[in-house]
Formats: C-alpha cells, structure tokens, sequence
C-alpha cells in the first residue's frame, strides 16, 4: 500500500505545493524489525531534468554552438522514499513507511537551515531510533 504525504493533518500532493515553494523538511517512520525507526530529511519540490531538444528545435537553430538540450522542471517527491538505504529496501520489501511534512521552505537556504535545526532540535545522531547517520557531512553519529 502506497502512503501519501501528509502535512498539518491533510494529504499533500503536486496540487498542494505553495507559490514560490522549493522544497520540505520531512519525517519519515516505519517499523523495521518490531523496532520503530524515523529518518529527518529534505526534499525538493521538483527534479530539474535534462531534455535534449526535437529535430525540428535544432533545425531552426542556425548558431551550432548553442545548446542541443533544455531544462524541464517536474515534480518528483511522490515516489520519493528518502535517501536513506534502510527505508528505501524497506519500501521495496512491503512496509508500510508513514512521509509526514515537517515544514515547507521557500529557498535552497532555507531548506538546508531548516533540515540541520529539525536534525538538532530532535537530537538525529544521539537517539538509536534515527537513521540519520550524519548532520551536513559534518557531524555523525558515534555507535
């Protein structure tokens, strides 16, 4: 069974995303081996995805050193299921994985201030219930 996104109580979709939204702070958490487990992460919005351009596009370019391709936004996050290896196989294997939106941001800065405070705040590297197993590449979890 498929689990959508949720944010403050309602599912959240490609219709739900806000003007000027970049992107959202999320909470991930399933049971893994009778062990509840969370992961805290960030997510754009949309995957910027490289689309080389038709015949007739390139037909009607006369300067050969411009671009044979153009860049197309398209949202992603639905089938998104974190970037964390233990919840993606857990996903594959069946398990029911509960993606809650923590917070919404409206710059690339933003988003990476806003995942490093909720990674703090909810003690990531201290806590053995996370699976984040780092903080900005910066600071890791000891075992």
């Amino acid at each position: 069974m498929e689990m959508s996104w949720i944010y403050q109580g309602k599912e959240f979709d490609e219709m739900s995303i806000p003007e000027g939204g970049v992107g959202f702070i999320y909470i991930m958490t399933a049971i893994i081996d009778g062990k509840s487990v969370a992961y805290i992460g960030k997510k754009n919005f949309y995957a910027k995805i490289k689309r080389p351009l038709g015949k007739k596009a390139l037909a009607m370019s006369t300067d050969k050193r411009l671009k044979k391709y153009k860049y197309q936004l398209t949202p992603d996050f639905m089938r998104y299921y974190s970037s964390n290896a233990i919840l993606k196989q857990a996903h594959k294997d069946g398990v029911v994985i509960k993606r809650e939106i923590l917070r919404i941001c409206y710059s690339q800065t933003e988003l990476t201030y806003q995942e490093t405070k909720y990674q703090f705040v909810h003690e990531v590297l201290e806590k053995q219930e996370y699976l984040n197993a780092n903080i900005l590449g910066r600071f890791y979890k000891t075992l």
